[in-house]
C-alpha cells in the first residue's frame, strides 16, 4: 500500500468517524488482504460494522463450527481516539440448549506477535493459532465465539500491545459488530461474557472494570481472567533479564505505539535497540520468545538505561502505571485464575488483584493451578467453561473473597537461565494390554511422573513412580494378582518446541514387571515373579503445545516382556505374560487445581 493511499485512507477514516451518518446496511468486504485495508466509512457508534465477509478457519478436527466471518468494526483506543479493528466471528453448529438467545463469548487471545500475519484472524485461517483448542472447546458449548485481533492489525498499522483499555474496547465492540452480520443469528441482546489469559486476561479484567460505562447496553454476565498482568511495574521487573524478557520488549513497543509522545521509543532505543524493534515486529510468539530470552532492557537503550531508570521518567512511569488493574471495581462477577509456577507473570500480584476487587465487595472466584504459564492456559479451560455456563444460567458464583485458605505463593523456576518447565508429580493415566491374556491392566491412579523439561537445551529428564497395586486377571481362573511396575533408571527424552508452537517429545523409560502374589481376596500365594530384563517403553509424541496443559499428550506403543523368574511357576507365567506385542498407553495429566 502506498504512503499516499495509507494517508488518504487514514484521513477518510478520521472524517468518516466524525460523520453523524450511520451505515444503513452491512457491507461485504473484499477478498484477500484487501480486507485489512481501512476503507472510507460512515459509522456513528462504537462497534458499528465497517464490513464483513464469510471465511474459512481451521480450528482442528471436530470443531463444532457452522459458519465463520471476518469483521472490521469501529472501536476506540486507550486515549479515546477512534480506530478500525479486525476480528473473527464463529457460529457454533451445536444447538443452544439453554434458555433465551445463544450466548456470545468474546475470547480475548494472549500474545500473538506484532507482525500482521500473527493476527488471530489470519492464524485461525491458516490453522496455526495456538489457542485454537480453547476456542474449539467454547464452540462445543454452543456459544457464538468472537475473537478480536485487537487494534493494529490493519494494513500499515502496528498493534498497541498491552494497552489495556484499547484491548478492552476491541473485545467489547465486537459484540455489536457480530450482531450486525446479516443472517449470522447473533443477537445484540444475548447474554455475553469475556474470557482471556495473559494479554487476554488483562483484556478481560479491563472489560470487567469499564463495561458498565463503555457498553451499558451489553448484557455482560461475567469475565474470566487468567494469568493476568495486573501490576505492570512488578510484572515488568519480573520479566526483565528473565525467561519472558521478549514480552517486556513487546510491551514497550506496543505502549509506545499507543503513547508515542510519552514513550518515544525511537529516542530511547540505541542502535541495537532499534534493530531489535524492527526484528521483533516481523515475528510471532514462538519465534521472538527464544530470540530475546534473558535479555535486559538496558541492552536496547541509549546509555544502557535499565527498567528502573526508565520508570522514573514521569511520563513513562505514568503510562506504565495506567495499565494497572484493581484501582476500580469490577462491574460483573470475575473469575481470576493463575499458575503457581508461572515463569512470566508472578502469582502474587494476581492475588493482590483479588484483594483489590474483594475490598470493593466484588464477586470474585479465584482458582489456583500448580502449573506454569502455558500449561495453565489450557489446563484451566474446563473449569473456566463450567464457570461461564453457570453465569449464563444465572447462578450465583462461588465467592473466594470469604475463603479462609492461605493465599498461594510462587514456586516458579528462577529466571535468567534456561527455560525449564517442571512437571511436579503429574499424574500418569496408564494402562497395559497384555497380549496373550488379552486383558487390560490399569495402573493405579496415583502413578506419577516428576520431570524437568528444559526447552532451551531440548532435554527432558525425570522419574516414574508406580505404587504397588492389584488387578484381577484370568489366569486359568479369575485371580486377584498383586503387581509391581519397578522403574529402572530415569526417563530420558528430547523435547523440541517449534516456532509454530508444535511440541515433539522423543525418549523412553524402562521398567521391570513383578507378579508378587496371586489368589482370592486376602488368601494369596507369594510368587515373587520378576522379568529378567526390563521392558522398554518408547515415549514419542508430537502435537500442539496446547495438548501439554490439556491432558492431550499420550504415549502409545508396543513393548516386549522378557521371561520371568517365578520358581516352580516360571513356565506357566512365561506362557501367559512374557513375550512381544504388549501394548501400552500413558497419558500425562497435570495435577488438579485448588479453589479458594
Amino acid at each position: 500500500m502506498s504512503d499516499f493511499k495509507l494517508k488518504a485512507s487514514t484521513i477518510a477514516l478520521s472524517a468518516a468517524l466524525l460523520s453523524p451518518l450511520a451505515a444503513n446496511a452491512a457491507v461485504e468486504g473484499p477478498s484477500g488482504m484487501d480486507f485489512y485495508e481501512v476503507p472510507s466509512i460512515n459509522t456513528t457508534q462504537n462497534g458499528d460494522l465497517i464490513w464483513y465477509r464469510e471465511t474459512s478457519v481451521n480450528l482442528g478436527a471436530g470443531a463444532s463450527l457452522a459458519k465463520a466471518y471476518n469483521v472490521m468494526y469501529r472501536s476506540t483506543d486507550s486515549l479515546g481516539a477512534q480506530n478500525a479493528v479486525t476480528g473473527t466471528v464463529l457460529v457454533s453448529s451445536k444447538p443452544w440448549e439453554g434458555s433465551g438467545d445463544r450466548p456470545t463469548l468474546s475470547y480475548a487471545v494472549g500474545t500473538h506477535g506484532l507482525e500482521q500475519s500473527c493476527a488471530p484472524s489470519m492464524q485461525m485461517r491458516a490453522g496455526t493459532d495456538y489457542e485454537a483448542r480453547n476456542i474449539r472447546a467454547a464452540l462445543e458449548k454452543g456459544y457464538a465465539v468472537l475473537v478480536t485481533d485487537y487494534e493494529g492489525y490493519t494494513t500499515g498499522a502496528t498493534p498497541t500491545y498491552l494497552a489495556g483499555e484499547s484491548q478492552a474496547h476491541a473485545a467489547l465492540d465486537i459484540f455489536r459488530a457480530a450482531s450486525q452480520i446479516p443472517r449470522a443469528g447473533i443477537s445484540a441482546d444475548a447474554p455475553a461474557a469475556v474470557w482471556g489469559f495473559s494479554q487476554g486476561g488483562q483484556t478481560a479484567a479491563w472489560v470487567g472494570q469499564i463495561a458498565d460505562e463503555y457498553a451499558p447496553d451489553l448484557d455482560l454476565v461475567g469475565v474470566a481472567s487468567g494469568g493476568t498482568p495486573a501490576d505492570f511495574p512488578v510484572v515488568a521487573d519480573y520479566l526483565n533479564g528473565s525467561t519472558g524478557a521478549s514480552f517486556l520488549l513487546g510491551g514497550i513497543i506496543g505502549l509506545s505505539e499507543q503513547y508515542p509522545d510519552d514513550i518515544p521509543v525511537n529516542d530511547l532505543a540505541s542502535a541495537n535497540g532499534l534493530a531489535a524493534i524492527e526484528d521483533y515486529k516481523t515475528k510471532c510468539t514462538f519465534e521472538f520468545l527464544f530470540d530475546y530470552m534473558n535479555d535486559s532492557l538496558s541492552s536496547y537503550t541509549v546509555g544502557n538505561k535499565d527498567l528502573d531508570e526508565l520508570l522514573q521518567v514521569p511520563a513513562i512511569g505514568q503510562r506504565i502505571n495506567d495499565q494497572n488493574l484493581g484501582e476500580d471495581g469490577a462491574d460483573v462477577p470475575v473469575l481470576l485464575y493463575h499458575g503457581t509456577a508461572d515463569e512470566f507473570i508472578p502469582i502474587e500480584q494476581s492475588v493482590q488483584l483479588k484483594r483489590d476487587y474483594c475490598g470493593r465487595f466484588d464477586k470474585v472466584t479465584y482458582d489456583v493451578y500448580p502449573s506454569e504459564h502455558i500449561v495453565t492456559l489450557f489446563q484451566a479451560a474446563p473449569g473456566v467453561l463450567t464457570w461461564l455456563d453457570e453465569r449464563f444460567a444465572g447462578q450465583n458464583p462461588r465467592n473466594s473473597c470469604y475463603s479462609l485458605k492461605q493465599n498461594p505463593v510462587s514456586n516458579a523456576n528462577p529466571g535468567g537461565g534456561d527455560f525449564i518447565v517442571t512437571l511436579d508429580e503429574w499424574n500418569l493415566d496408564a494402562e497395559l494390554q497384555l497380549a496373550t491374556l488379552n486383558q487390560t491392566v490399569e495402573l493405579p491412579e496415583d502413578t506419577t511422573i516428576t520431570a524437568d523439561a528444559n526447552i532451551t537445551d531440548e532435554s527432558l529428564v525425570g522419574d516414574l513412580y508406580v505404587p504397588d497395586f492389584e488387578a484381577e486377571l484370568n489366569i486359568l481362573v479369575n485371580l486377584d494378582v498383586s503387581l509391581s511396575v519397578e522403574p529402572v533408571g530415569q526417563i530420558e527424552a528430547t523435547n523440541r518446541l517449534s516456532r509454530d508452537g508444535i511440541l515433539a517429545i522423543n525418549g523412553s523409560t524402562q521398567a521391570n514387571v513383578l507378579i508378587n502374589a496371586a489368589g482370592f481376596g486376602w488368601l494369596k500365594l507369594p510368587f515373587n515373579c520378576k522379568t529378567t530384563e526390563p521392558a522398554n517403553f518408547d515415549l514419542d509424541w508430537e502435537g500442539p503445545i496446547a495438548d501439554f496443559g490439556a491432558g492431550g499428550i499420550v504415549f502409545e506403543g508396543e513393548t516386549e516382556f522378557a521371561e520371568l523368574e517365578c520358581g516352580w511357576m516360571t513356565s506357566l507365567f512365561n506362557a501367559l505374560v512374557a513375550g512381544p506385542g504388549q501394548e501400552y498407553s500413558f497419558r500425562l495429566v497435570p495435577p488438579a487445581p485448588d479453589r479458594l
